[in-house]
Parts: C-alpha cells; structure tokens; sequence
C-alpha cells in the first residue's frame, strides 16, 4: 500500500470532527457496547484468561463505493470455483512450487505431506472451503485513463483559487496522521496531478489459503488538506471510476467473521446515538458468522454420523478468542445435535488415531469435519509431533477446512503463478468470467533464477519504492517494503530468492475517521486511514464436482495509512463496516 500528497480522500460518513463532548460520550458508549456485544479480543501485552480487552473499532462505518462492493460479492463464488479448481490440480501445484520447496523449509513440510496423501490416494475426497477475498482501492488504474483527460480538462481552471484558499496545509498533525507540509504551490501542483490519479480500483495482493490474516499496509502518507471544493468535485468522479483489486484469499483460519457481524449493529448504535439514523440503509447486511458456520454444519451433513463432531485446530494461547468462540457458540446454538471440540496441534498428536475405515478419532469421539484455526505458520509446529498430526488428519476421512491441497493453493508462489497471462483458462472455462477475475489482479512476479526472474530482480533494485517483497507466509509480519528490499534482495542467494515474489504496491484512497484502541488517549483524534474489504466465501466439493458455493457475508479493516503492517491485536488497525456510496449520493458530491 502507498499513499502520497496525491492521494484522494473518501468523504467520511458524517461531518468531523464531533464535538469534544459529543466524540468523549459516545465513545465510552460504545467501548462498552464492544465488550458487552462481544467485539472483543484477549491482550497480547498483559494476557489473562479471564480477561477481555475490546477489539480496536473505527467510530463511525467507512465509505465505500456500492458498485465496487456489489463487484466483490458477485466475484466471490467464481473465486471459490478458481481457488478450488487449483487446490485439485496436482501438475499445477507441482510445477510452480517446484523452486520454492528447495528452499522454504516450512512449504517444503506442507508439500511432504501433500506428496504422501497423494501417493496414498486421498480417503476423503471432500474439502471444505472457508475463504476470504481481501480487496483495497487502487487510485490509479491505468485502464481508466480514457476518463481521466476529461477530468483534467473540467477541474483545471478551478485548481488554482483552491490552492489559493488552502491556509491548513503546514499545521502538524499528531504522530499517528500523515503530515501536511504542502505549500500553496504544492497544493496547487498536487490538485492537478491528483485529479489524473483519482479514479480507484481494487487490487489483489495475495491469495491466502491457510489463517485468514491480515493484509499489508505501505509507506507513511501525507495528506494534502483544506483543498475544499475542488476536492469533492473530483470525489464524485472517484468514485464513479472504481474497479476493485484483489489483495489475497484466505482459505484457512477465515478470522473476524464472527466479530464483523457484531460490529454493523455497534456502528449502527453509534450513528443512532449522532443523530444519523437515516445513515443505517447504507450499511448492507452482513450474515458472516451464520454463513461461515453454516459451511461447516454443511460439511457435517455430507459426512453422515449423527455422532461425529466438529473439530476446531486452535494455537496453544488464542487471542482472538471471542470470533472463535462466536463460530462455536452459533453452532452449538443453531444446530444443538453437533458438538464442537476445540484442540491443539498437540492435544491431535497425543489423544488421535485413525479407526478401521480411517475414520479420525479423538479417544473414541468421531471427528467429521476439522477447522484450522492454527497450523499457517512454522511456530504451530515445533516438534514433529505437530507434524505427525497434520499428516494424521490429512490421511483421515474427516472433511478438512482446509485440506492440504488448498493450503498450498494459497501459497504467494501459486498466486503470482495465477496473475501469469492465461493461466486463468486453464482453472475458469467462461471467458468473461477469466476477464472479470483478471482485472482484480495486480502485479505479481517471480523472483526464480531464470531470466524472467532475473529481468524481476534487477527491476526491484531499480525502482523499490514500487513493490512489497513476499515470503510464503500468513499471519501478518513478514513483507519488506520499498527502499528495504534492495538489501533483503541482496542478502539472498538466487535459489533463495525463488521463495519470495515481488508484488506492485497498492495506492488506495485515504478515508478519515476516529480509530477507538484500548489504552489510547481519549479523546481519540481523527486519523488517515486505508480499508480493505474480505469478502467471505464457502464452497464444498470433490475434484469432479461442487456441491456448495455461495458467497458468505463480509468484513471491513481499516489501518493507519503510516503503517507498513500492523493488524487489529497489534493496534495499527480496526475493525470497521462499509459504508456504501453512489456517485450521485450527497455525501459523495458535496
């Protein structure tokens, strides 16, 4: 993600800043709303059992442009039908790991077992898949320049008395915001770049197939304020140039689903509270947790046994407590007759086994479906009896979420393969669904030692401040950034170096709002922010055929726009809602 002085600026969904008061009142409100509601998470820095901190919230819901959301939603079953069609092509996965297995330990172990469950033939041929496609506004697209000259032409006469009428654009912001240092040339300067640059869409970073986590943040932004009308007149066209981007899929782990249901309802309390009831009918309904949970009970069914459980795989400490106990909780609640069992990697090794028919048992309780809520990074696995029962539940006729093959589906490496010319019709037979998926894609290139990657490396030493570096992670933490990647790339070997893919950074528009931590300085200050919209996705199949694929519900993050990385436990970002706009909405003109 990158954001400079060029950077549009969503309209926030209400005029800010509140008033002292106002903003101290509601906010203690709606602290305690989070933690009676249950949007909440235990604290990594003075961790209790018995404690709940609330999870970091963005006050008010954060603009979004309808069109770009109703995009996402009807792109979501196709992405399932994508990534499902990957996980079972056995030569695909294969061939584009190839480099990567010498070289990264932990994808090499993940592929081990991949292998051996192949050579022994799978005993069960259902998977599950629970993802979640992460989507960010890109502010320039290339393929929307034909709009753009006719947008200059309109907005050029009136960018020069803006500037002029800029008297805010020195004053120190706090730490956590972009500072302004534009002068009224600047401005000026800046107005007229930023009117070709405006239009948004939505651009993939990565593909995730195990631990839904979050995605990544770029460079420190400054933000170039008080630019007035001139500012809303290129809004509207912002937001009538949006095409979305795809950032990755999870298929693992798919977090926050749970705690995203139970935030419409708190923004909805702290709009109600402002005054701005009227604001509710922009916030579209999100059934995530009942979607999710639904999947699982679906694979259940499929299984058979009215004896048999479902099988959550949790780290040893779960923080993000409340989301995994809300997919449980609705289970038990919804369907009663389906017990939920929660264990570690290292309880499996211990207390699992395999009956006659292969059937995964847990001392003598049956096991249908597994979540993997654990198991996406090498500290899940620090014997080999963590590995021991991976392979053992990957042998077993439990239904896995996910199986094996969609982990490594999920790989960078498999997603930069994906964003390659033609790939998509190998996996997607209609062509205008591979040109709709195509479009979502950003740049991605392999680093291997051949002369396209080669041709990537001396680029990335070249022009930094363009790309992430990515490693075959999940989990957040892991990415080097712009004028960092010149000495990670030359600390590598070139074998190395086939475990990492270069990816273009995003520029997404800046949205302004009162991000809500515990801890923080009340009253909270009005900072820039970036969002990422998942959208949630569930499909259940075999290689032959699909039984269940069916968009399931959304989420919102929103970060700081001075962070490279950083997810909600860490503080640097917040749970939040879409906040949908048309171009022709009040809010998005005026």
């Amino acid at each position: 993600m990158s954001v400079d002085d060029n950077t549009p600026i969503l309209r926030s969904c209400i005029k800010l800043p509140l008033a002292t008061d106002e903003l101290l009142e509601v906010t203690a409100k709606a602290k305690d709303y989070a933690i009676m509601h249950g949007a909440a998470m235990r604290s990594k820095t003075s961790f209790s059992p018995d404690s709940l901190n609330f999870a970091p919230f963005v006050l008010v819901p954060s603009a979004f442009p309808r069109k770009e959301f109703e995009k996402a939603v009807a792109l979501q079953p196709i992405i399932n039908r994508l990534m499902h069609n990957v996980a079972h092509d056995e030569e695909f996965i294969t061939t584009t790991l190839a480099e990567t297995i010498k070289v990264d330990e932990f994808t090499a172990n993940l592929f081990n077992i991949y292998r051996k469950v192949l050579a022994d033939g799978y005993t069960q041929r259902i998977s599950l898949g629970m993802l979640r496609s992460d989507l960010m506004l890109e502010s320039g697209c290339p393929e929307l320049s034909p709009l753009l000259h006719h947008l200059e032409d309109t907005t050029s006469s009136t960018a020069a008395p803006a500037a002029a009428a800029g008297g805010g654009d020195d004053d120190d912001v706090d730490v956590e915001q972009a500072e302004a240092k534009a002068n009224t040339n600047k401005v000026g300067v800046a107005r007229t770049i930023s009117t070709s640059s405006a239009y948004c869409c939505w651009k993939q970073v990565e593909i995730n197939t195990i631990a839904s986590g979050f995605g990544h943040l770029g460079p420190a932004s400054k933000t170039v304020q008080s630019v007035g009308l001139l500012r809303s007149d290129y809004l509207a066209h912002v937001y009538e140039g949006c095409a979305i981007k795809q950032v990755e899929i999870n298929t693992i782990a798919s977090s926050f689903g749970g705690i995203a249901t139970h935030l419409v309802p708190l923004q909805n309390f702290v709009l109600k509270e402002l005054g701005h009831a009227e604001k509710l009918k922009h916030m579209p309904k999100n059934d995530a947790l009942a979607g999710l949970c639904d999947g699982m009970v679906k694979a259940w069914d499929i299984y058979g046994k009215k004896e048999s459980v479902i099988l959550f795989i949790i780290e040893d400490v779960s923080y993000n407590i409340c989301d995994q106990r809300f997919h449980e909780f609705y289970i038990r609640e919804t369907y009663p007759h389906i017990k939920v069992l929660r264990r570690t990697l290292t309880e499996v090794h211990r207390d699992g086994k395999l009956g006659q028919c292969k059937e995964l048992l847990l001392g003598t309780t049956e096991v249908a479906v597994i979540y993997f809520r654990a198991g996406y990074e090498p500290d899940h696995y620090p014997t080999q009896g963590e590995w021991d029962a991976r392979y053992l539940m990957e042998t077993s006729l439990a239904i896995k979420c996910p199986s094996i093959q969609y982990h490594l589906a999920g790989t960078k490496k498999v997603q930069q393969a994906l964003a390659q010319p033609s790939v998509l019709e190998r996996f997607i037979n209609d062509p205008d669904e591979i040109k709709a998926v195509g479009k979502i894609f950003t740049g991605l290139y392999s680093l291997d030692d051949n002369e396209v990657g080669n041709a990537n490396y001396e680029m990335a030493l070249r022009t930094p401040e363009r790309f992430v570096l990515k490693p075959q992670r999940e989990g957040g933490g892991n990415n080097v950034y712009g004028v960092d990647i010149p000495d990670a790339l030359k600390r590598m070997s070139r074998v190395e170096r086939s475990a990492w893919i270069l990816m273009d950074l995003i520029h997404p528009p800046l949205t302004q709002g009162y991000m809500v931590r515990p801890g923080s300085d009340m009253p909270p200050q009005i900072v820039d922010m970036v969002s990422e919209l998942g959208i949630f996705g569930v499909i259940i199949g075999d290689a032959d055929s699909i039984v269940h694929n069916y968009q399931a519900g959304h989420m919102l993050r929103t970060k700081l726009s001075t962070a490279n990385e950083g997810g909600v436990a860490a503080g640097l970002g917040a749970l939040d809602s879409p906040y949908l706009i048309d171009s022709d909405d009040e809010d998005a003109t005026n």
